[in-house]
């Protein structure tokens, strides 16, 4: 095959993945020159983020490849660092950059949080069905296809995905019956569409004052948010020992360990309690409670709180959320290395109903934010929450502040939550305009 990349072995990957990132780190910290002014426009974290697809885009490394055995037979190999950053770092993170949050704070972000993630919904089930009719204006057998291979059950999974993620994307594609040979064309459009939707909205992140000046936002609640744990901080602030240090990791793996122990009982109970409801629509609304991923997020996620409420919280004073912005710039890195940009002309058809409906998702938010004069925080975590899930919602939370993270997580679960549903809703709309 000729998709093997330069470099297979994870520990070499990762390495370049660390120097690109040091790279990247380095040149943003120049406070002259080429590199200051390349940074006053591109985000540190977007550069780390599109970097490693880069050296996926060159052959150099790759999430996943092909090799021929002697025998003729295909065998199928991939990177485990997504999974290992995902499963590990990811909820490491949030307890590190949770210990200091103010749980009253959060909630005094108020009713504009949630109105940007259920209109990050609304425009993701309305986005498939006007995509769709938009696209057969041009090209209608891209929209085709019958039986298993109607194009829009195929999308169903999209739909599932980009509401709540990869347990709602499953359950579409058991509901909907689309045919397993083509869902891989489904899979890449995903990652395709939704991963440069968030390299533009890391680019936002950026221009943030400005985009909330055009909104005419009130950020005074989220500025107070940041203020307070800015402030805690610098009340607390110590340089760490190794003791700090070890507490610190001892923390926050020890909690990633129970919060998998956890997962993995409540994972089986509720997969026993899925497979024994009767109704079939009913029994895929409620997959995502069998999936260990959402329970590892909540169980890390609610375990963080419970934290922020002892003395652990001083260890911000220490470091707590720097490191934990290590793991979430680590995390960034992997989910990088999964774009190959070459790609996107493979199946230009598909990929092109997925930009149509990511930007009708964009345009709708732009509009409500607009309206309601919601801050460009609440736009792109509302959006991520819906299309990235709890993978990518505390990432772009993040990169507001590390305060933040939670926010962008709490709202994920929502996703997991109203994901079946909404996608249903979407796909019955899309079935009707292809017919």
């Amino acid at each position: 095959m000729n998709n093997v990349p330069v470099f297979t072995n994870d520990t070499i990957v990762f390495g370049l993945l660390m120097i690109t990132l040091g790279f990247i780190f380095y040149t943003s910290s120049k406070s002259d020159g080429f590199w200051f002014k390349f940074y006053k426009v591109v985000p540190a974290l977007f550069m780390a983020y599109m970097l490693p697809a880069v050296l996926t885009t060159s052959g150099l490394i790759a999430p996943e490849w092909e090799t021929v055995n002697p025998d003729g037979s295909i065998e199928e190999h991939s990177s485990n660092l997504y999974f290992m950053s995902s499963r590990y770092l990811l909820p490491a993170a949030l307890v590190l950059m949770t210990l200091s949050i103010d749980l009253k704070a959060v909630f005094n972000l108020g009713w504009k949080a949630l109105a940007m993630f259920f209109t990050g919904t609304v425009g993701i089930v309305i986005g498939g069905p006007i995509a769709i009719l938009l696209i057969s204006m041009v090209s209608p057998e891209t929209v085709g296809g019958a039986g298993p291979d109607a194009v829009w059950r195929g999308l169903s999974t999209l739909a599932g995905s980009w509401i709540g993620g990869g347990a709602n994307q499953t359950a579409m594609l058991e509901i909907y019956g689309y045919n397993p040979k083509l869902y891989g064309g489904m899979v890449f459009v995903d990652i395709v569409v939704a991963n440069i939707w968030m390299a533009i909205i890391l680019i936002g992140v950026g221009r943030s004052k400005e985009i909330d000046k055009w909104l005419n936002s009130d950020t005074s609640a989220i500025e107070e948010l940041k203020e307070k744990v800015s402030t805690f901080s610098k009340k607390v602030e110590r340089n760490p020992n190794l003791t700090d240090l070890m507490i610190m990791v001892a923390l926050s793996f020890g909690t990633v360990s129970l919060a998998h122990l956890g997962a993995g009982y409540l994972s089986d109970f509720f997969a026993d309690f899925v497979n024994g409801i009767q109704n079939q629509t009913t029994k895929n609304v409620f997959t995502f409670l069998s999936s260990p991923f959402f329970w590892m997020i909540s169980l890390s996620t609610v375990a963080a709180i419970l934290l922020s409420f002892t003395k652990a919280k001083n260890y911000e004073g220490a470091g707590a959320s720097k490191i934990g912005s290590v793991f979430i710039y680590i995390l960034v890195a992997s989910i990088g290395m999964k774009m190959d940009l070459r790609l996107i002309l493979d199946n230009i058809g598909l990929v092109a109903i997925g930009f149509v409906w990511m930007s009708i998702h964009a345009l709708l938010l732009i509009l409500v934010a607009k309206m309601i004069r919601a801050p460009y925080f609440f736009l792109a975590v509302g959006s991520q929450a819906n299309v990235g899930g709890a993978a990518s919602a505390p990432i772009v939370a993040s990169a507001f502040h590390p305060s933040l993270a939670t926010v962008g997580v709490l709202l994920a679960v929502f996703g997991y939550a109203v994901g079946t549903i909404a996608a249903i809703g979407c796909t019955i709309l899309m079935q009707l305009v292809s017919q």
